[in-house]
């Protein structure tokens, strides 16, 4: 899986491509943390449009994200989920959790 992270103002955009799966924890979180810890920023959108797949660790990743989040008081938001990622999202009712857009 490729993370890119780009600022635009006060929110941060982080781009995942291909396979979203455990063996990117560490990239994730290292990204993520350096996103949360930024002053300047108050929400962080994690674009998922072009993740291809997506397991049950990441979707634990996203859940450990939300907490760190709302401990950070940024705001956090699930972008352009497709296919089978939007299927994993809606079955595990991350709607309920997240604002997805």
């Amino acid at each position: 899986m490729q993370i890119t992270m780009r600022a635009d103002g006060k929110q941060a955009v982080v781009r995942l491509s291909g396979r979203f799966e455990f063996s990117a924890h560490r990239e994730f979180r290292e990204v993520m943390d350096t996103a949360l810890q930024n002053k300047d920023l108050e929400t962080v959108t994690v674009d998922l449009a072009d993740v291809d797949y997506i397991d049950s660790s990441a979707l634990g990743m996203l859940l450990m994200l939300r907490e760190k989040a709302n401990q950070a008081k940024k705001g956090l938001a699930l972008a352009n989920p497709r296919g089978i990622v939007k299927q994993a999202l809606d079955i595990a009712h991350f709607e309920r959790l997240f604002s997805i857009v």
